[in-house]
């Protein structure tokens, strides 16, 4: 274990197997179904998610993690020799994680802990705790890790498209009829991050048309910079997302390694199944 622990929450959409490669440990969301509670990436995926949703017509609530799990992970940290806890949570604007994680600092006056609110979510979040980690490892202080998971966050852009509207028909987001209109006239609404909020930023029509214009506005939010990072993230469309990196790398320069992600959870029962999206990060000027 290296002297700065970093630690995350799985809204974060780090795969597992990079977590483990650099130690970040992930603080599962909780996912509900009535009263069963679940730990989103422990107990439940994307796909059983999406099995038992289809079965049972109806959505899971999320919630945040408590800080007794946050706690749990700090501690985990230290007992594994850390001096310090970098903890990085999913936008404030979108969960209490981020609170939680704070209330578990509170709960440990006398050791070194920094929470920081990522203000974005799925894999911008994750490659805030992987930058922070990797420059760590380097020998980085923690002020200096904090800075270049700052400088990444203002360099990456989220965009995704929603395969359907039949999920956010059922939280009630949107009223049943007009998400049938929608389907029948094949619209796919496109989902970027704003101020901290995954927000809807305009609709259009067809999937083909759709991905053409997440690439697009990927490419106008990259202003001519080179990509340094880059990950597709999907919800249980595996498939979806080759095509779809396929499609995008046609038309932009992609990195040589490119992380495919499950946007979990605690993102995914709110989007649907079938969103595909990427997050690219803009190389320093």
């Amino acid at each position: 274990m290296l002297p700065i622990a970093v630690i995350t929450d799985t809204d974060s959409s780090l795969p597992a197997a990079i977590a483990a490669q650099y130690d970040i440990q992930q603080v599962p969301i909780n996912i509900h179904f009535g009263q069963e509670t679940l730990r989103a990436e422990m107990d439940i995926n994307d796909a059983e998610a999406f099995v038992r949703i289809d079965r049972e017509g109806k959505l899971p609530t999320t919630s945040a993690p408590t800080p007794g799990q946050f706690a749990i992970a700090y501690q985990n940290a230290f007992d594994a020799g850390a001096a310090s806890v970098l903890c990085f949570c999913v936008s404030s604007e979108i969960s209490g994680t981020y609170n939680a994680a704070l209330t578990a600092r509170g709960l440990m006056p006398d050791r070194d802990i920094t929470v920081i609110d990522s203000r974005t979510l799925s894999m911008g979040q994750g490659f805030m705790a992987l930058v922070a980690a990797e420059v760590i490892r380097q020998g980085a202080s923690k002020e200096e890790a904090i800075a270049a998971a700052e400088s990444l966050r203002r360099r990456s852009h989220v965009y995704a498209a929603l395969a359907t509207l039949k999920y956010l028909a059922m939280s009630g987001r949107v009223g049943h009829l007009a998400a049938g209109m929608a389907n029948l006239l094949n619209i796919k609404p496109i989902l970027t991050v704003r101020n901290g909020k995954l927000d809807m930023l305009e609709k259009v029509r067809t999937q083909h048309k759709a991905w053409e214009r997440v690439i697009e506005l990927t490419a106008e939010s990259l202003q001519g910079h080179p990509i340094e990072r880059m990950a597709i993230i999907h919800v249980n469309a595996p498939e979806k997302a080759h095509e779809f990196e396929a499609q995008l790398c046609e038309h932009l320069t992609c990195p040589e390694n490119i992380i495919t992600a499950d946007f979990t959870p605690g993102l995914s029962v709110h989007s649907g199944a079938g969103v595909v999206g990427v997050v690219a990060v803009a190389a320093e000027e």
